[in-house]
């Protein structure tokens, strides 16, 4: 029985420490997590929103630009949120502070330290988006009750991030190829994965590429969920949570091995 729950206990030592930092952190946080993403659906939804047209809204599937955005930009803030936190803090924890060793050091296995921190991403995404979608209601841009499921939508879109680029941050010695990750993944994927526009819109030698990229499966669960459309098509909302579980699945897994194998070998 304490074998069995000492896996548990570890691993809630592990969230117990990030949750620490961050109560000493969190105000540096508030612009970045809640504020700009409330200005950014104000300016772009509210403000150029306005000039959209009717045959534009039509396109749309016939609500506003602002009903269309709102969603979309749901799962974008938690995307960009959980990339952050999947870089800097698990390098430093390898590399510059080493809190990660002082761990392993501890009945706290690599493994522990791992999903300690992937449930830690997950909480913070979840509580951002729990606050992103009072502010889509206040705004009136939530379309059904069903929008209280975007939440967990949204944290998983984060997590389908945060898993694949914590695996690669625990490989790296410096940050310098953070940047790249930032500019030439993320950026590209808020502007051309359905967040801003529909992805008929686009080329379809592009459509494709939106499928294999978890954005796309994130802003349209999200989307579908807020407009209350999400049982038009039951299949492809199946197919957007599987693909998202997946790359959550998949990246926690090798998280688990390349934290394992840098604490191992020092």
């Amino acid at each position: 029985m304490t074998a069995l729950a000492r896996p548990s206990s570890t691993v809630g030592r592990v969230f117990e420490h990030r949750w620490v930092q961050y109560r000493r952190t969190f105000r540096s946080t508030i612009f970045t997590s809640f504020l700009s993403p409330v200005l950014f659906l104000t300016a772009m939804g509210l403000g150029l929103g306005s000039y959209v047209s009717d045959s534009a809204i039509d396109s749309l599937g016939g609500v506003s630009y602002l009903v269309f955005l709102a969603p979309g930009l749901l799962a974008a803030n938690a995307m960009q949120t959980a990339s952050f936190e999947a870089t800097y803090p698990i390098m430093g924890g390898l590399v510059w502070n080493k809190i990660f060793h002082a761990m392993y050091a501890t009945p706290i296995s690599p493994r522990d330290i791992a999903l300690g921190n992937l449930a830690w991403i997950a909480a913070r995404l979840t509580l951002i988006s729990a606050v992103f979608t009072v502010v889509i209601v206040l705004f009136g841009a939530a379309e059904s009750p069903l929008v209280v499921l975007a939440i967990p939508a949204a944290a998983l879109t984060g997590m389908a991030f945060a898993a694949p680029i914590a695996a690669f941050s625990a490989t790296q010695k410096t940050p310098n190829k953070f940047a790249a990750i930032f500019r030439f993944g993320i950026t590209p994927l808020f502007l051309f994965s359905g967040t801003f526009f529909p992805l008929s819109s686009l080329p379809e030698v592009l459509h494709p590429l939106a499928w294999v990229t978890p954005l796309y499966h994130g802003a349209e669960l999200t989307r579908g969920l807020s407009l209350g459309t999400i049982a038009d098509d039951p299949l492809v909302a199946i197919v957007h949570v599987v693909v998202l579980l997946a790359f959550t699945v998949v990246g926690s897994l090798i998280t688990i091995r390349t934290i394992e194998r840098r604490l191992v070998r020092g």
